[in-house]
């Protein structure tokens, strides 16, 4: 099963996926003008700013929504992997995935905003299902995109997520405060086993709680969590750093030099940094992969592009702060190890001995600042990160499945996709690790060449929109959004909105 699923793997993240991603990203940048940088400051304001109604969320709960499912496992184990096969490097590739890649998340959340619909509950509804049909026309293509993003988000990659959970709690009780001092010997096979199943037996009863409460719940718990998640862990990073402010200079050196293949040691690994920088960026930020319009297609806004600079912000947020904030702190320690790219070859890098690549290098860093508590503060952050991921992609799979329903109340069917998730938690959290992330990995690219092709050819209402809600901000107006001024058509919630306001004035 193993040899398949790896089979599968490498076909669906072959260099021709990378390319895509990169070229995109640089594509999308140049059409809007690079919103990303010009637009900064008006991505700020926004993200505080917003209403929430019966049928939708705030700007800032839908931007909570959407990061928590960005800020996953990605962030921590996923940038230590890049790290490790990609050498130092690979996060400046991460940088720039995620500098080009929020005008590809502009384009694809501003999409989801137009093409936005409501279901059978009077909750908003919208993704890249929803404007494939609408902005297409190719049912069949929305069908496949739903398809696969229910396998993906309710079946492939919470067991990465559970996973990570189970193997941090797992290192934080071999030698950290979480569960005391034990010898790592005591753990035997057998008992980690039991232990990851509880663990994941754990998770799968929170997460049935939070799931079964609907997407108001899901909302109101990402709002809470994810910012002081998020923050927390940035200034665990920048203690790190001020410890080893020695090291700081040395470290950017590094990620240079190892970017563009100048380093000594790293120099034959450029090509390997583009690679796992890349794919790892876009597990760890999401843009283009078609996760974040879920969410923001579910915010209350008057016009789609506020949302569009909103979602734009969240892969800042998760690239430049969250990856970079754990690459610091394990480049900082020291605490990686960098393979060969030559089957069988010594390590070019050993920074820690048995340890596999993973969460496990961040928790050796903090441990080796603080000792006894390090391992077990990561892992309470994997927690939160991991779990809160879970949350979103049980909501992506529901808005996918509700779409395919024809957003019909079909409760079986939801019941159904709520205790398969719930499953595959426990599944993920006691399976191997490279199991995971190899079928993680197939859902995220499913999705990525799916969506990226998508809205290459649909990108039009987007940077109609860009140009419609700066035309606006100039006249000093709050902006509103007409479909039928910009020549948009199917743009059916806009439409009836508009009416609604025309009979109530």
């Amino acid at each position: 099963m193993e040899a398949t699923v790896h089979f599968i793997n490498s076909i669906i993240w072959s260099k021709a996926l990378i390319a895509v991603c990169l070229g995109a990203g640089l594509f999308f940048s140049i059409r809007t003008r690079f919103m990303q940088i010009r637009g900064f400051f008006e991505m700020c304001r926004l993200t505080v700013q917003g209403e929430k109604s019966d049928a939708g969320v705030s700007s800032f709960q839908a931007l909570a929504m959407s990061m928590a499912g960005r800020m996953g496992i990605g962030n921590i184990a996923g940038v230590a992997t890049a790290i490790a096969f990609g050498g130092p490097g690979a996060i400046f590739w991460m940088w720039v995935m995620g500098f080009l890649g929020a005008s590809t998340s502009y384009v694809e959340c501003t999409l989801a905003q137009i093409y936005k619909t409501k279901d059978a509950e009077g909750r908003y509804r919208g993704g890249p299902a929803y404007y494939i049909e609408k902005a297409m026309g190719m049912k069949w293509y929305a069908l496949a995109f739903a398809v696969a993003t229910i396998i993906a988000a309710g079946f492939l990659m919470p067991g990465v997520q559970a996973n990570a959970i189970a193997d941090s709690i797992i290192n934080a009780c071999r030698g950290g405060a979480l569960c005391g001092p034990l010898d790592g010997q005591v753990l035997g096979m057998e008992s980690v086993q039991a232990l990851k199943l509880g663990i994941g037996v754990v998770v799968a009863l929170l997460l049935g709680v939070v799931i079964f409460g609907g997407v108001k719940r899901i909302a109101n718990f990402a709002e809470v969590v994810v910012p002081f998640m998020a923050a927390a862990f940035i200034l665990m990073a920048i203690v790190i750093m001020i410890i080893n402010y020695d090291r700081v200079p040395e470290m950017f050196g590094i990620i240079f030099d190892s970017a563009f293949g100048t380093h000594a040691a790293f120099g034959a690994m450029m090509g390997l940094a583009v690679e796992w920088g890349i794919k790892r960026g876009i597990y760890a930020n999401e843009a283009g992969q078609g996760s974040g319009p879920h969410a923001a297609a579910a915010s209350e806004v008057s016009h789609p592009a506020k949302q569009g600079y909103v979602q734009a912000f969240a892969i800042y947020f998760d690239t430049m702060m969250v990856c970079t904030a754990t690459a610091f702190l394990i480049l900082a320690s020291g605490t990686y190890n960098v393979y060969s790219p030559v089957e069988g070859a010594a390590p070019i890098f050993q920074g820690l001995a048995g340890i596999p690549e993973g969460a496990g290098y961040a928790q050796a860093g903090v441990e080796a600042v603080l000792p006894g508590w390090g391992a077990s503060f990561v892992s309470v952050a994997i927690f939160f990160f991991a779990f809160t991921t879970i949350m979103a992609y049980y909501y992506m799979a529901e808005t996918n499945l509700s779409y395919i329903n024809q957003n019909r109340k079909r409760p079986l069917t939801v019941l159904v996709l709520r205790l398969g998730i719930i499953g595959m938690v426990v599944f993920g959290a006691f399976h191997n690790a490279t199991l995971a992330w190899a079928l993680g990995d197939i859902g995220v690219g499913l999705m990525a060449w799916l969506n990226i092709i998508a809205i290459l050819i649909v990108q039009k209402p987007a940077m109609l929109a860009l140009r419609d809600y700066e035309r606006q901000k100039k006249l000093g107006l709050d902006p509103t959004f007409d479909p039928d001024a910009l020549g948009i058509k199917n743009a059916d919630f806009w439409r009836q909105r508009k009416l609604e306001l025309s009979r109530s004035e």
